[in-house]
């Protein structure tokens, strides 16, 4: 027996993005986002609302980045998306987060979260608040990297939002083989 819904915006895993841009006056803002994703093979979609201070400064600067939310920064990654830039104008530093600019974009590069995709802003649509941006670098923490000089994703302790109990939670457990498991069933 199934019960239904209707219409919800129930996904899972729903990542914890915390996106990330410069204002006019080089001065950081950031924003929780869990409605994103890799959209093709160096692209990235995310719903952002146009009132959002990080959506106005992407939109003037055209650059962007996008870091994983870590289960270590918890406090910080959900205080970003509860509190509005538009109303503290320093939230990033209250935040406990520190930025250093990145090397191939014009955004910042969140000190504290060790996976981050550096942008270049292709597109918005401000009906749908649909943006899609060029990854131009992945940069990671090499304390985060395993012993085949890759991303481990028990060191990186990425989150995921459930938008069902307003949870976070990490991501972590190997339960198979991707391109691989299946073959069994051939």
């Amino acid at each position: 027996m199934r019960k239904n819904f209707g219409v919800k915006t129930w996904l899972y895993p729903m990542p914890v993005f915390i996106v990330a841009a410069y204002d006019e006056n080089g001065l950081p803002n950031a924003m929780n986002a869990a409605w994103g994703g890799i959209y093709t093979d160096n692209m990235v979609g995310i719903c952002l609302a146009e009132e959002h201070k990080t959506t106005k400064n992407i939109l003037a600067t055209r650059a962007f980045t996008v870091s994983m939310g870590t289960a270590d920064r918890v406090a910080e990654c959900d205080y970003v998306g509860i509190v509005s830039g538009n109303k503290e104008p320093d939230k990033f530093a209250h935040a406990g987060f520190h930025a250093v600019k990145s090397a191939f974009v014009n955004a910042p590069v969140i000190e504290e979260l060790p996976m981050t995709l550096e942008c270049e802003l292709v597109s918005y649509d401000p009906e749908t608040c649909f943006m899609t941006g060029r990854i131009v670098n992945i940069s990671v923490d090499e304390a985060v990297l395993g012993e085949d000089g890759k991303v481990d994703v028990t060191k990186l302790k990425p989150i995921t939002y459930d938008p069902i109990h307003h949870d976070y939670l990490e991501i972590g457990k190997k339960v198979g083989n991707a391109f691989s498991d299946g073959k069994k069933l051939k």
